[in-house]
Parts: structure tokens; C-alpha cells; sequence
């Protein structure tokens, strides 16, 4: 999707901000002993009171509000019920629409008490985003956010894992320019249109390269299994850089 005008961003601006306040809700009401399907309801309830419903269940019959990854897990996690335990690494992905827009974003989070490879794991998650959020700009290659992130991960040794993609999105969940690598990828020629929307989310491992499918249609696992953070934007290019979309409400 490009943006045409103003209301058009409006929407995505207030789809967004719905999706983000649902995961910091899921967030501070998350611990041990609750169990998925619980954490679910909780974003379930912020998504349908604000008028939003889930992006997964709505497009894709998805059995649940979000997608819920516990530590093996490291992508489209079904809720249900698995008990969150104490150093768990739990991923949450949050995608909803309203008014005909959708959004999407995620983010990991560590229940203490937490390792500290762990800690720097989730650091360097939220780092890793960044660093390709920076690389946003219309008239740009989209390739230049790859090119980052993974200049980044080698860096600090850590591995990407290579069939998790961003993704354009907007008018639905997932729309062009789809595909859209956080790794270097040479084959990548394409570039970053004035109002293109689409989300960053570089899943940084300590050794996973893979997302390897498992007994159900949906929760994808770390290949090689290694600890894996995912974070995520859907944002706008513009000549300034970065518009960011989903961003929380302020809270006292």
C-alpha cells in the first residue's frame, strides 16, 4: 500500500496504535503460573474494545486474537494451555484491522527471572529493529535494511534467521512489496516508494538460520533450536525517514 491521503493515514495511525497498546497490555499483565490462551484474552479484549479485529483469525481462520511464542517457538504460536513459566522467552505478534486497515507488530519479552545471555539477546532484538527502522526512507533501496541488520547481527554474533520476511501491509495483512528480507540479500532491487507501508521484524538468534514448521499448520521452531527475539514496526516511508505506526498510547 502507498498512502494517498491524509484520512487513509489517520486509520493506519489509529490501527496501529491499537495493535501496540494491545501488546503492552498482554505485557504487564503477563506471569508465571497464567497460561497462553489466558494472555490471549487480555489482548482479545483491548482489540475489541477499541472496534479492531484480529488480522490472523479474520484473514486466515488462525485459532486465536495473537500469535503467542514461547521459547522453542519462535513465530505464529497458537494460544492455549501452555503455562507461561518463570525465564521464559514469550513472543508476542499483534496484527488487527479496522475500517478496512490493518497493522502489525510484535515484540519479545523475557519473564524474570532472566538470564543474562537472554537480556542481551532481547537488547539486541530491540537494537536490531532499529537499525533497520533507520534505513527507511523513501527513494531508498529496500535492501539497505537487510544490508544493516546483518551487518549488525555479525557484528555482535548473533544469526538471522533467513525465511521470516517483512512485509507490505496495509489494505490486508500481508501485500506488496511482499518478501521483504531483514538479512542481506543481493538479489533484492527494489525501492522504497514516498508513503510505501510495510513492517520491519529481524528475528536475531543465538544460532538459529531457520523457521522450521511443527506438528500443527501454524508455530514455527528455531532451526538449529537457540534462542530467538522477534521485534516489530509496520511503518511508512517518507523523504524524512521512518513513520512509525505502532506506537502505544502514552500512559502514566
Amino acid at each position: 500500500m502507498v498512502i494517498a491521503n491524509d484520512d487513509e493515514l489517520v486509520k493506519l495511525k489509529e490501527i496501529g496504535r491499537i495493535c501496540a497498546n494491545a501488546i503492552q497490555v498482554m505485557a504487564a499483565a503477563m506471569e508465571p503460573g497464567m497460561t497462553t490462551l489466558e494472555l490471549d484474552q487480555i489482548g482479545r479484549k483491548v482489540l475489541e474494545a477499541s472496534g479492531a479485529r484480529s488480522a490472523p483469525e479474520f484473514c486466515y481462520q488462525f485459532p486465536g486474537a495473537t500469535c503467542i511464542s514461547i521459547n522453542e517457538e519462535i513465530a505464529h504460536g497458537i494460544p492455549g494451555p501452555r503455562v507461561i513459566r518463570a525465564g521464559d522467552l514469550i513472543n508476542i505478534d499483534v496484527s488487527a484491522e479496522k475500517d478496512g486497515f490493518f497493522a502489525d507488530t510484535g515484540a519479545s519479552f523475557a519473564v524474570p527471572p532472566v538470564k543474562p545471555k537472554i537480556e542481551r539477546l532481547c537488547r539486541d532484538g530491540r537494537r536490531a529493529l532499529w537499525v533497520g527502522l533507520n534505513q527507511v526512507k523513501s527513494g531508498e533501496p529496500l535492501a539497505k535494511i537487510g544490508t544493516a541488520v546483518g551487518a549488525f547481527a555479525q557484528k555482535n554474533r548473533y544469526t538471522l534467521v533467513a525465511n521470516l520476511a517483512s512485509h507490505g501491509v496495509g489494505r490486508s495483512l500481508h501485500e506488496e512489496p511482499a518478501e521483504l528480507s531483514t538479512w542481506p540479500d543481493p538479489s533484492e532491487k527494489r525501492v522504497m516508494t514516498d508513503g510505501l507501508v510495510f513492517t520491519v521484524e529481524p528475528f536475531l538468534s543465538l544460532g538459529a538460520t531457520w523457521a522450521e514448521g511443527g506438528d500443527d499448520a501454524w508455530t514455527l521452531y528455531a532451526d538449529p533450536k537457540a534462542p530467538t527475539v522477534q521485534y516489530e514496526h509496520t511503518v511508512v516511508a517518507t523523504r524524512n525517514g521512518p513513520m512509525i505506526l505502532t506506537l502505544p498510547d502514552e500512559r502514566g
